[in-house]
């Protein structure tokens, strides 16, 4: 256990280090490379006045709703997609093309049609989170045994029985790595959408330092949101390990 904390936060303590010889030797000035200890004071002092939690908190929310609702349909379609693989050719292209375009590429035109509400940055991370969750599941229903599946009809099962018994325990590991997958990019996204378009969340807050000069807070904040994304990846792992069916899921960071 030891030797496996020294591995996992050796390289980060070498960082470390290293940010705080550069700072110190001034080989770029405190508004390039701010110390840590200024980064510690900035990150002590929003907590301290509230606003770094406030903003946590309504970035959370966003994440939150917006993976939900991207899991909700991405399993949907995933699984029709997945128990009829030929249905998956008539939306392949459409698919294909909207999974290589960059959500944040989109906040123009949904704020033109949304406006700068939380309806666009919602729908932001559903498009975020929602291509790794669907092509895990849609791959994984259509890639089940049909030995299992025709087992399941020799001891007379129902299509449903097949599903709830066969196909949905098959996989489950795979939902779960999307689902994985998808919240990260669901905090990715969020950060990007709130840069743009927003008056208040972890995106907001960097660009608002960014502006004001404040180096400090926009690593404060950029810190903020890997520590968050890196806590929700660890309760989800101790879910998975928690859950049935969840066997053969790396959970590994």
């Amino acid at each position: 256990m030891f030797k496996k904390f020294i591995k996992q936060n050796i390289v980060l303590v070498l960082i470390i280090i290293l940010w705080f010889i550069a700072s110190e030797s001034n080989i770029w000035s405190a508004y390039v490379l701010p110390s840590p200890q200024r980064v510690l004071r900035a990150f002590y002092i929003d907590i301290i006045n509230g606003n770094l939690i406030k903003n946590i908190y309504v970035s959370l929310l966003r994440v939150i709703a917006g993976f939900s609702i991207a899991f909700v349909f991405a399993f949907i379609f995933g699984m029709l997609l997945g128990i009829k693989p030929e249905r998956f050719e008539y939306f392949r292209n459409i698919i294909e093309f909207m999974r290589n375009v960059p959500p944040i590429s989109l906040i123009a035109i949904l704020i033109l049609w949304f406006g700068i509400g939380e309806k666009s940055k919602i729908i932001i991370i559903i498009l975020a989170a929602f291509f790794p969750i669907f092509i895990n599941i849609r791959q994984a229903i259509s890639s089940v045994d049909n030995k299992l599946i025709e087992v399941g009809y020799s001891l007379g099962f129902t299509k449903l029985k097949i599903f709830f018994l066969i196909m949905l325990p098959s996989a489950f590991p795979s939902i779960l790595a999307g689902m994985r997958i998808g919240l990260g990019y669901s905090f990715r996204a969020i950060i990007g959408a709130e840069m743009i378009a927003a008056s208040s969340g972890l995106g907001y807050m960097i660009l608002d330092s960014q502006q004001l000069s404040r180096s400090d807070k926009v690593i404060a904040g950029i810190i903020a949101i890997g520590v968050l994304g890196y806590i929700f990846d660890i309760i989800f792992s101790y879910f998975i390990k928690k859950l049935p069916y969840s066997k053969g899921v790396s959970i590994e960071s």
